[in-house]
């Protein structure tokens, strides 16, 4: 598989604040690819970059085999680009966003008269098509937002948190529109904050204060995880962290909904088991080990600061 968007050795300052710190990442042709991570972890300073948005003060980086530094009209003809805040004009309707955008980049009439069924079949958005854009629902101005980003039909899409605020069912249907168009062959770059959205890319970067901890295949990522997991079962999770973190040798305690993960160095002997649930100051229903999960990876490596070999 070839690879269609190589950053080597970037970097990004903003006065005395370091964005983005020797980032080097390869993205194949026709792959879904993640940057996984809180604000503030350089997401965006990385794709405003690429998108020749910003300028490229340290590293190198090509799309499609085209220069950022020197190739930007060539860039920005292949590429689609949807910024955390894409600015549809509300008071136009959906067709005339799209029809707008179209001349914008240049769409033939032909070609236009091509796209716009397309577009229309697989956002859903034609019963609205006449329906102005400020009176559209959150979910519903992303699809819009999206299927002007494609009018002009994009070798390259890159997404900066497009499901941010989104309910759940419109998070679900976009990424649903996303694997279709890369099972259509075309290249995208999606960040997200949200860890279940990495389950849904071919590839995952996690990155953290401009760094990447672990890059892998979302399925495969938890074996950067480096310690021995355990879930934690009682009544008041949040009456037995100070417990854990003090009483017992542990590296971490998270709170996941009614449950306590807690990780150790090593997995526990059943003696030792058994007494950390009896002397515990509050009741254990049960504590079992599990396997991590991927936001568990991801805050492990945060906090440890562990850059895994791929």
């Amino acid at each position: 598989m070839s690879e269609i968007i190589t950053i080597q050795n970037f970097g990004k300052s903003y006065g005395k604040i370091r964005a983005v710190e020797g980032l080097t990442l390869a993205i194949n042709s026709g792959e879904l690819f993640g940057l996984i991570g809180p604000d503030g972890a350089g997401k965006t300073t990385t794709m405003r970059t690429l998108c020749t948005l910003l300028p490229l003060e340290e590293g190198q980086m090509q799309l499609a085999g085209f220069e950022v530094r020197r190739d930007v009209a060539a860039i920005r003809s292949i590429l689609g680009y949807m910024p955390q805040r894409f600015s549809l004009y509300p008071d136009l309707s959906v067709e005339q966003n799209l029809l707008f955008f179209a001349d914008l980049f240049g769409v033939s009439a032909a070609e236009k008269k091509k796209r716009l069924p397309q577009l229309y079949h697989f956002s859903k958005l034609e019963p609205f098509k006449n329906r102005l854009a400020k009176q559209l629902s959150g979910g519903m101005k992303q699809k819009l937002a999206l299927s002007c980003t494609l009018i002009h039909t994009p070798k390259i899409l890159i997404l900066d948190e497009p499901t941010t605020g989104v309910d759940p069912v419109s998070r679900r249907e976009f990424w649903q529109i996303l694997q279709q168009l890369r099972d259509d062959g075309v290249t995208i770059l999606v960040s997200t904050p949200y860890m279940d959205e990495a389950l849904l890319c071919n590839r995952v970067a996690f990155m953290h204060k401009g760094k990447v901890l672990a890059l892998d295949d979302p399925r495969l990522i938890t074996k950067h995880f480096p310690h021995t997991l355990y879930e934690v079962a009682t009544p008041a999770p949040q009456l037995l962290v100070p417990y854990f973190k003090t009483a017992h040798a542990c590296e971490s305690v998270q709170i996941f909904g009614d449950r306590l993960h807690v990780s150790f160095a090593a997995p526990l002997a059943d003696a030792m088991l058994k007494s950390v649930v009896q002397s515990a100051p509050q009741p254990v229903i049960e504590m079992r080990q599990i396997a991590p999960g991927i936001e568990d990876t991801f805050m492990a490596l945060m906090k440890n600061r562990i850059s895994p070999q791929p």
